[in-house]
């Protein structure tokens, strides 16, 4: 079976948040983004009322994955309970294609507290990587690669990670790297360093990168 042909006919425009809320962004100044954005990609714990604005004032799809302190949702305006943002799509395991990328997305972080939502013990998140990387494989036999871009919470194992059991990253997500090669990852959860530029790190072909609270990106083919 012949290769599907899949990639960008010119440069995307990627606009990433996670973690804080951008007064920047939560403002009319957005639209000033409007012509640099083809797509916005969330790495979770922010309120969903943050990202329905951000996704009506610049009209591109919105792609997003929960947070470790995600999940309570929060009451509209018309007195209707919303647990997830209108307007947007959860990518929570699965892979999307949009202006010709692969993404894919994993939420939560590492468990460190009882009964909580969107946390994840090790061999918990391996089984999510792994169904993942089924419909990844998929992707490489029909297109000739697995993923261009993943989103998650929380950082792999040893990269932009915490010492602290909270802020931990996923071993599971550093196999998943190997395996999907996508040429970014994007994350947040790890306590935000101030005064200094978000972390970034290369790990095999992938280029992992600290989002918080929001980076402007361009994909390039």
């Amino acid at each position: 079976m012949p290769l599907r042909r899949l990639c960008p006919t010119k440069p995307v425009g990627v606009l990433a948040l996670s973690d804080d809320v951008s007064e920047l962004l939560y403002s009319p100044h957005v639209t000033t983004l409007e012509a640099k954005v083809d797509l916005v990609l969330s790495c979770g714990d922010l309120p969903l009322e943050y990202l329905e604005y951000v996704v009506s004032m610049l009209n591109v799809p919105l792609y997003f994955v929960m947070g470790n302190h995600d999940g309570r949702g929060y009451w509209r305006s018309d007195g209707t309970h919303a647990h997830f943002p209108q307007g947007c799509v959860h990518l929570e395991g699965r892979c999307v294609t949009d202006s010709g990328l692969l993404i894919a997305g994993l939420g939560g972080s590492i468990r460190y507290g009882p009964q909580a939502s969107n946390q994840y013990s090790e061999s918990e998140m391996w089984r999510r990587v792994l169904q993942l990387a089924l419909r990844l494989w998929v992707n490489r036999l029909t297109y000739g690669r697995a993923l261009d871009i993943l989103i998650s919470h929380s950082a792999p194992r040893g990269i932009n990670d915490g010492p602290d059991a909270a802020h931990r990253g996923f071993a599971s997500l550093l196999w998943l790297l190997r395996m999907a090669r996508p040429r970014w990852h994007l994350h947040g959860h790890t306590t935000t360093v101030y005064g200094r530029p978000a972390p970034s790190m290369r790990y095999e072909d992938s280029q992992v990168l600290f989002i918080p609270p929001y980076r402007l990106l361009e994909w390039e083919s």
